[in-house]
């Protein structure tokens, strides 16, 4: 039965179009994921099913009496409130009480004002979920979350027999939760029968249909129009139905396809030195984030950090960065190393000022694998069209200024990237190509996220916060990390003493023992696999390369110390890819791929 009805609906800001003519239907148990590029109006959706904000034309009808339950991305609150005092109008508040235990909130009496954003976002979010209510509107409602909190509310949505309606970048938490997909593109609501991976799938199907239809089309139209040529007179019916069949056809829009964001990693030189953390320990008030930490970056290693709110993972990185001082120990950059810093906070923008003057303040040129181009194409490949280039920053979406914000850090000359959260407020279509950039990017990416798919596709080693400024380090991505924690957990659970004294094992031969038996590729080794041998095969052409510019530059001091350097560092490369490339191989011939 239909809880919830979405008729013929348009939406426009300025010049930009939200909604046009869309419709959609919710069904009464439906766990909807709703995705969409920054700025097609995902929040603006749930703002009018919310009732705060009402469509120009079209509208929306519920059944009679449904309660529903609102998260919006910035909640508000009273001021000067504190935790106890905003959740005490709430009817049932031992509820509230156990939702806030649960996220980990147990200091009753703060001041909401000084909560950071996640834990503010934490209460906001005990206090809906502790109300009566049919429909459940979330937006956003994994950011600032960590794993074990996120892993909470999973469960609890999918025993929630109500509906869900619900903005998320998760992709993990909406295959988890979700069986229906909304997706808003180009004013259009487009529905699947599907959870997120299957949602792919079909959507690939959609596209791949209207894209046969057109082909059809303009096939047709070039017909009619060789029949138009022929100087056809419109005197009977026929011909004048089929004239005004052409015109039709003219005037039919072709499918508009999404765009995607562009982003090109270009190579920026670093040297040996990379960066060094020795002994480091830091802490605030009593409680100690980092204790004892060493630890050398190694070049183009792409380092995640995990870990509980509250547990240090920004203090690390901003100890990476040189934002915070160490209490004690060192840390060390080389004289090459160029930072660039994307953090969780939002960030200060100047509301008045353009958007592509944001970008020119940067760099007037951004250099590309294609060569140097402006901030106005760079913009474009980050889909922000002329108009909105021209227009004021306070006008974008908070989706879009997080894109706008990543743009700015991307278009410096970098290579070691720092990113803080990334996945807050950034679309799955960035997001997707962000983690295409980051693994072709040649430097260090060091990233701080709680989003399980993006570590997946990005990590190759792993560092978890276990407590009192203590870290452990895993190989490989988000799952490799999940199966080695369950052995680690297996081995410590092997009893002590058995019955035959010959069949006792140290829980390092049991762990030893599964890792044999669960032998195989990480999720990054898998890709590095497969690309191994081509990698090696542009090392050795650019050494060749390097040679014959050395022969030609023989009697060129200056160039001829320059290309010599370049070469040391291609040769040592392709030493560490050969290297790389015996142990992949190796390790392909005991799995059995070879």
């Amino acid at each position: 039965m239909n809880i919830l009805n979405i008729e013929h609906i348009s939406k426009i800001y300025g010049e930009k179009v939200i909604f046009e003519d869309a419709s959609f239907g919710v069904q009464e148990g439906d766990k909807v994921g709703i995705i969409g590029i920054n700025g097609t109006g995902k929040s603006t959706l749930l703002k009018m099913l919310a009732g705060e904000e009402v469509p120009e034309t079209g509208q929306i009808i519920m059944q009679n009496n449904v309660r529903l339950a609102y998260l919006p991305q910035n909640p508000q609150f009273p001021e000067n409130a504190t935790i106890l005092s905003y959740i005490q109008d709430c009817e049932a508040e031992w509820k509230v009480q156990s939702n806030l235990t649960q996220l980990g909130i147990t200091e009753y009496e703060k001041q909401i004002a000084v909560l950071s954003g996640g834990q503010r976002r934490k209460v906001a979010l005990a206090k809906i979920l502790a109300q009566d209510f049919d429909i459940l509107l979330l937006d956003e409602p994994t950011n600032h979350l960590d794993e074990a909190m996120i892993s909470w509310l999973e469960e609890y949505l999918k025993s929630f027999r109500g509906t869900v309606l619900m903005v998320t970048h998760d992709r993990y938490f909406m295959d988890k939760v979700t069986n229906r997909i909304l997706e808003i593109s180009h004013g259009k609501m487009y529905s699947y029968e599907a959870n997120y991976s299957k949602f792919l799938e079909l959507k690939a199907e959609r596209e791949e249909m209207e894209l046969a239809s057109e082909r059809k089309r303009q096939s047709v139209l070039r017909m009619e129009l060789e029949w138009a040529k022929r100087g056809c007179r419109a005197r009977t019916t026929k011909q004048r139905a089929r004239l005004e069949r052409l015109e039709a056809l003219k005037n039919t829009a072709a499918p508009v396809g999404d765009q995607s964001v562009e982003l090109e990693s270009v190579e920026t030189r670093m040297g040996k030195k990379t960066i060094e953390l020795k002994h480091v320990s830091k802490k605030y008030g009593n409680q100690v984030l980092v204790e004892d930490f060493n630890y050398i970056l190694l070049k183009n290693q792409k380092l995640g950090i995990i870990g509980p709110n509250g547990c240090g993972k920004s203090t690390l990185m901003k100890l990476m960065a040189g934002l915070v001082e160490p209490d004690s120990g060192t840390v060390e950059m080389g004289e090459t190393i160029k930072i660039g810093y994307f953090a969780q906070e939002e960030q200060e923008m100047d509301e008045r000022q353009r958007v592509i003057d944001y970008v020119k303040d940067i760099a007037e040129y951004i250099n590309t694998k294609d060569g140097k181009i402006s901030a106005s194409q760079m913009l474009e490949r980050f889909l922000f069209t002329p108009d909105m280039q021209y227009a004021p920053i306070g006008k974008l979406s908070g989706g879009e200024k997080r894109r706008l914000y990543l743009l700015g850090v991307l278009s410096s000359e970098i290579n070691v990237l720092l990113l803080d959260e990334p996945g807050n407020n950034l679309d799955i279509p960035t997001l997707t190509i962000l983690e295409d950039y980051l693994n072709s990017f040649t430097g260090i990416v060091v990233t701080v996220s709680h989003d399980r798919y993006f570590l997946d596709n990005v990590v190759d080693r792993i560092f978890e916060f276990t407590g009192n400024g203590k870290l452990q380090q895993y190989e490989g991505g988000y799952t490799d990390y999940l199966e080695a924690k369950a052995r680690r957990n297996d081995s410590v659970k092997q009893p002590v003493q058995t019955e035959k004294k010959e069949e006792k094992k140290t829980s390092a031969q049991t762990w030893k023992q599964n890792r044999t038996v669960k032998l195989k590729f990480t999720f990054k080794e898998q890709k590095e696999f497969e690309t191994i041998d081509d990698d090696i095969a542009k090392l050795e052409e650019k050494l060749e390369k390097l040679d014959e510019e050395i022969m030609k530059n023989a009697t060129n001091s200056g160039k001829l110390n320059e290309l010599t350097a370049e070469k040391e560092e291609e040769e040592a490369l392709l030493e560490e890819k050969m290297e790389r490339w015996v142990y992949l191989n190796d390790l392909a011939e005991k799995i059995g791929l070879l």
